[in-house]
């Protein structure tokens, strides 16, 4: 069954939750965590004097004063140029893929591009394209491996063009899963389960700005809730106490703090969330520095997940090797299903868990993240956005929604979603050169 045609539609749609409010809190991480179902409120009034004059002081670059926030507006884009860390986008962004095949069997797929989706449509339209044309869909780990090994000279491990080739490999697996009318997971190897628990992602700079979105979450069925922060070390341990105040014990939290502590702070950092019972601490320091990685981990009862920019099983053999974390969280939407796959099994010899991540991902995403969530043997939660899937998936024919916190394995064949062509084109933009 060879692959006749690919098509890369790089998609910008509308995010109406994020107005803007969420560049004056001075946290871009939780753009699309924004809320419409939530009274905007001035939590800053909220906080007394005194409670700022008592704050407790940290050798962390906000505490001390070095650390300007100042938000550069790009037009389309936004920056935080105090930390340079990400850039984001207004709108969602993704590139969804398409390929055809020679039997009639459609596949889609989606290379995670939250930004310059036009960058990663490029190089599946120049590159990946006449690479994988011609060839069958069951050789689809063959054709991984060779679309990889095509710019490895060129020194392209990372990046856009991981992403690119991945976004087809999403694809052919869910022509595979069709070709042969089971879900996608089944035709990976097998289902381990057939439901697949959620956490859902808040955020915010004020403790009861964090509270509120996690007393929202819990209503809509969530037992696990990841609450993204970027403040000082002093107020992200007063936000994670004063959720864990309002939803009690019996909901499980857990905090990405976006790289934004050296190793010794997020040390500190981590031994306070303890005290808080956090299931674990997502990216504390920079993803590069193995060494530091290491010291936080073994210095830390609470497990450190992390992950979620390494794309290849290349790019995780050291960190495995040295058990640089304990949780592995592979986006599936950088990875591919293979590659996805591949980091998995690695991490199962290791008896490391994997929490797959989705972030920006959109609607393809997501489902083809459920799949592998659904067929991996060493899985242990999957991330989520309450807030902002209506935006991903305006590109669907049939719903798609999680329910009670959590996905069961899809009825349909593939990846269990249907694409509307029709919508998809209606979000395309169009070619920045």
């Amino acid at each position: 069954m060879k692959i006749t045609n690919i098509t890369a539609f790089p998609i910008r749609i509308p995010n109406e939750s994020d107005d803007g409010r969420k560049i004056n809190t001075k946290n871009l991480n939780t753009a699309m965590l924004a809320n419409k179902d939530l009274p905007v409120k001035d939590y800053e009034k909220q906080e007394s004097k005194q409670q700022k004059k008592n704050k407790k002081r940290h050798l962390d670059a906000k505490a001390l004063g070095t650390y300007d926030s100042e938000i550069k507006d790009m037009g389309i884009y936004y920056v935080d140029e105090g930390s340079n860390t990400s850039i984001y986008s207004k709108f969602h962004e993704t590139t969804v893929v398409k390929i055809e095949t020679d039997s009639g069997i459609i596949g889609w797929g989606e290379a995670q591009s939250p930004v310059s989706p036009n960058t990663t449509a490029t190089i599946i339209t120049d590159i990946v394209t006449p690479l994988t044309i011609g060839k069958n869909i069951f050789d689809v780990e063959a054709i991984w491996h060779k679309n990889y090994s095509a710019k490895r000279e060129r020194g392209h491990y990372t990046g856009f063009y991981i992403d690119a080739i991945c976004g087809v490999d999403i694809a052919i697996w869910d022509a595979i899963g069709k070709a042969l009318n089971m879900p996608t997971c089944q035709s990976m190897g097998g289902i381990h389960r057939k439901k697949v628990p959620l956490y859902n992602g808040i955020g915010g700079t004020h403790p009861e700005e964090v509270a509120d979105q996690a007393e929202w979450s819990v209503g809509k069925g969530y037992k696990f809730l990841k609450m993204h922060l970027k403040e000082d070390l002093e107020t992200t341990v007063e936000i994670a106490a004063k959720v864990r105040e309002r939803v009690g014990d019996s909901i499980g939290l857990m905090a990405d703090v976006h790289m934004g502590f050296d190793t010794f702070n997020a040390i500190k950092l981590g031994k306070e969330l303890e005290k808080l019972n956090l299931l674990w601490l997502e990216s504390p320091s920079d993803p590069i520095d193995i060494p530091g990685l290491c010291e936080i981990s073994r210095s830390l009862d609470m497990p450190i997940a992390n992950g979620e920019w390494t794309r290849t099983k290349y790019e995780m053999r050291e960190i495995f090797e040295k058990r640089a974390y304990d949780i592995s969280m592979p986006d599936i939407a950088r990875t591919g299903l293979t590659g996805g796959k591949q980091i998995a099994t690695i991490a199962e010899l290791y008896n490391i868990p994997v929490a797959p991540h989705v972030g920006g991902g959109g609607i393809v995403s997501i489902a083809a993240t459920l799949q592998f969530s659904l067929g991996t043997p060493n899985f242990m939660i999957m991330e989520h956005s309450e807030q902002g899937h209506a935006v991903k998936a305006m590109i669907l024919s049939d719903n798609f929604d999680a329910s009670e916190g959590q996905y069961e394995l899809p009825e349909k064949p593939g990846l269990g979603i249907e694409i509307d062509e029709n919508k998809v084109e209606k979000y395309k933009i169009d070619p920045s050169i």
